[in-house]
């Protein structure tokens, strides 16, 4: 068995040729969706991250506001800054990049985002908007990876109805939310939730249609574990900086042997994460689109 291939630029550079024909028609009516990023300290891994979604913004005709603060700044001068991007027209939605510096509260900044304005889709009112959307459609944002990994799977015609599902990770910006789109109606999958504490994780490896790789330890999972056909979308993330080079490269969940187990797979670079990026530019219209309809 060779795994086919679920590729991630392709389907992004789809989603970006839609993106553009709707940024183009909101212009037509004087509304311009504007992405701003919130940089705090000069981590090179979270300098190319917001770089990248800087140049996503240019390829569908998105405005770019970038905030870029030092990385000692206070939390009071944070907070005002998320403020004033929390009532600038020019923008629709902004996300503030993780991981913050320790001195600052993660979840009190998150918090201060304005929901509507919330383009990774994780303040807490939109998540809560998550847990009670069981049914219908849901206008408010969401989790950029999570949706990601649909509507990757939904490029590629793979009905979820049914599967078991098996998550590994627990985190905020995955693990976590996942399940709540999974299990929604329209999607109707089954779903566990794994983690690094979860005894005898190769069992419910074992046990899985899908497996969704979401813990960022490197090469945790073994494709041995898996059933014949499985599909994987490897989303964890370990970065390891060659000490010679000083050269980053990018690690999976998933240990090499994959593609000779599963049937369909999301490789880890080129997989979910230029998903993750066009799903955030998803959002910035998705909130350009419901002002205008306001209006």
């Amino acid at each position: 068995m060779t795994a086919q291939l679920l590729d991630g630029r392709a389907t992004a550079q789809a989603i970006k040729s839609d993106l553009a024909d709707r940024v183009t028609a909101l212009k037509a009516q004087g509304i311009t969706p504007g992405l701003g990023t919130v940089l705090v300290g000069s981590d090179p891994a979270s300098e190319s991250y917001v770089a990248g979604k800087h140049r996503d913004c240019q390829q569908v005709g998105i405005e770019s506001i970038q905030v870029t603060l030092p990385e000692d700044i206070s939390e009071a001068d944070l907070l005002a800054e998320l403020d004033r991007l929390n009532n600038e027209d020019a923008c629709t939605g902004y996300i503030v990049q993780l991981p913050l510096p320790r001195h600052l509260d993660q979840q009190k900044v998150l918090e201060a985002i304005s929901p509507d304005k919330d383009a990774d889709g994780l303040h807490p009112m939109n998540l809560g908007r998550l847990v009670a959307g069981v049914n219908g459609d849901l206008t408010s944002p969401l989790p950029c990876t999570p949706k990601g990994c649909v509507d990757l799977l939904g490029h590629y015609g793979i009905d979820l109805a049914g599967k078991h599902v098996v998550v590994v990770g627990r985190g905020v910006t995955i693990g976590r939310p996942i399940g709540l789109l999974l299990t929604r109606r329209a999607v109707n999958a089954t779903v566990t939730l794994c983690h690094t504490g979860t005894q005898d994780l190769a069992r419910h490896l074992r046990e899985a249609d899908v497996v969704v790789a979401a813990a960022g330890v490197k090469h945790m999972i073994d494709p041995a574990d898996l059933k014949d056909g499985v599909i994987a979308l490897d989303v964890g993330v370990t970065r390891e900086v060659n000490p010679e080079t000083g050269k980053a490269r990018i690690f999976g969940d998933i240990a090499p042997g994959i593609e000779t187990r599963a049937s369909w797979y999301s490789p880890n670079p080129g997989g979910v994460g230029p998903m993750t990026r066009v799903e955030l530019l998803q959002n910035v219209v998705l909130s350009a689109e419901q002002r205008s309809a306001k209006e």
